[in-house]
C-alpha cells in the first residue's frame, strides 16, 4: 500500500486496498450537526449574500460558501474521531434542489468550494497520520421531486421534472465535484431509482468531456418494515437496477436505525458482488424530531453486524456525532471486512420485483 498516496490515482488504489484489508469508517450526520449550531438567517448569508431576495436559513449546502469554517471543522471532527472516510457537504447542492432558494446558478460553485474543504481537511489528516489515509467521496443526494411517481394525483404520467433534467443537473453537480477533488462519488439515500439512474448516467457521461473516471458508491434507503424503496424496489431489485454501473461499493443509509435496518444489509450482502456499506441513523427519531441512541448502542448493533460479516464499510447517517463514530471505529477495528461473494451468471431483471433467468 503507498502511503501516504499522492495523486487521485495513487488515493483510489489505496482506498481500494484498504478496504481489502479492513472495514472502513465513514462519517456521520451533517444536516443534524449544523441544525445544532441554531444558526440565525444572516449567518446563513454571510456577507456575499446580505441582500438576497429569498430566505437562506436551512440550506447547509450554502454554508460552504458563508461558513466554510464550519464545514471545515465538521470534517475534522470527523477525522479525528477515526473516520477514513468524508463526504461532501453537498446533499442538496443540485440545481434543482437549491432553486428553492433561488440559488440554482450557484451549484456548481457550492459543490467545486465543498470538495476543496472536504479535500483539504482530508489531506492534512492524511499528512498527520500516513498510515491511515483519509478519502473524501462527492455527496449526490436524492433530489426533492421524483421521476417514478406522478406529481399528481389525477395524472399518473404527470412528472414535475423529465429525466433529461435530472440528468443535467446531476451532470453539473458531478463535474464541479470531480474538479473539486473528489476520490469518488457517492449517490446517496436513493428513495427512487430512476433518480439515481440519472446520476448513474450523468456520472458515467464524464468520460465524454475528458474527466477520469472515478468509482461509484450507490446507497439506497429503504423507507419502512416492508424492506422496499420509497418507490417500491425491493432490495434485490434494486441491486438488479443499479450493478450493470459496476459500483465499487453498494449500500443502504438512513430512513431506519441499525436495528431494522439490519435484514435489508443482510440480504444485499447475500446478493452483491461488491463491497457492501452500511449507516443507519442513529435509532429512530422521537416526538421531536431527533436521536436518542447513544454512541455505544449504534455501535454495539454495528460491532455484531461486523462479526457476522456482513459489511465492508461502515459508518452514521441522521443523528449520528463525531462521537458515534468514534465508537463505531473502535468497536470494528479488530473485525475482518465481509467476504465478496461469486455469483453464476444469470440474467437479472428488475421492476419491483428481481427476476432471475439462469
Amino acid at each position: 500500500m503507498i502511503f501516504p498516496p499522492t495523486t487521485r490515482a495513487g488515493r483510489i488504489e489505496t482506498l481500494k486496498a484498504a478496504a481489502r484489508e479492513r472495514i472502513l469508517v465513514f462519517d456521520g450526520a451533517w444536516g443534524v450537526m449544523l441544525q445544532r449550531r441554531g444558526l440565525t438567517e444572516e449567518e446563513f448569508r454571510g456577507e456575499r449574500f446580505a441582500a438576497w431576495a429569498q430566505p437562506l436559513k436551512g440550506d447547509y449546502d450554502l454554508l460552504c460558501l458563508t461558513r466554510p469554517d464550519l464545514v471545515g471543522d465538521l470534517h475534522d471532527a470527523y477525522f479525528e474521531a477515526g473516520a477514513d472516510i468524508a463526504e461532501t457537504n453537498t446533499f442538496n447542492a443540485t440545481a434543482i434542489s437549491q432553486s428553492d432558494y433561488g440559488l440554482q446558478g450557484h451549484a456548481p460553485e457550492i459543490n467545486l468550494v465543498a470538495a476543496r474543504l472536504a479535500r483539504a481537511s482530508a489531506d492534512r489528516w492524511t499528512a498527520r497520520t500516513p498510515e491511515k489515509p483519509r478519502f473524501v467521496g462527492g455527496a449526490i443526494g436524492p433530489l426533492n421531486r421524483t421521476l417514478s411517481m406522478s406529481s399528481d394525483v389525477n395524472d399518473p404520467g404527470a412528472r414535475a421534472l423529465t429525466f433529461d433534467e435530472v440528468h443535467g443537473a446531476y451532470l453539473d453537480q458531478a463535474r464541479a465535484l470531480h474538479q473539486g477533488g473528489v476520490d469518488f462519488f457517492l449517490v446517496e439515500t436513493i428513495f427512487d431509482t430512476l433518480n439515481a439512474k440519472a446520476a448513474i448516467k450523468a456520472i458515467l457521461d464524464l468520460a465524454d468531456e475528458g474527466f477520469e473516471p472515478l468509482p461509484i458508491w450507490v446507497s439506497g434507503t429503504i423507507t419502512d418494515r416492508s424492506g422496499r424503496t420509497l418507490s417500491g424496489q425491493t432490495v434485490e431489485a434494486f441491486w438488479n437496477s443499479v450493478r450493470h454501473a459496476r459500483p465499487f461499493v453498494v449500500g443502504f443509509n438512513c430512513a431506519l436505525g441499525a436495528e431494522l435496518m439490519r435484514p435489508h444489509v443482510a440480504e444485499l450482502s447475500r446478493i452483491a458482488d461488491t463491497l457492501v456499506a452500511a449507516y443507519p441513523n442513529a435509532g429512530l427519531p422521537n416526538a421531536f424530531g431527533e436521536y436518542d441512541e447513544e454512541p455505544h448502542q449504534t455501535a454495539g448493533h454495528l460491532e455484531e453486524w461486523a462479526r457476522s460479516g456482513l459489511v465492508n464499510i461502515l459508518g452514521g447517517c441522521c443523528g449520528a456525532t463525531p462521537e458515534h463514530i468514534r465508537h463505531i471505529a473502535r468497536a470494528v477495528e479488530r473485525q475482518a471486512p465481509r467476504e465478496i461473494p461469486k455469483r453464476a451468471p444469470a440474467m437479472r431483471l428488475s421492476g419491483l420485483e428481481a427476476f432471475e433467468l439462469a
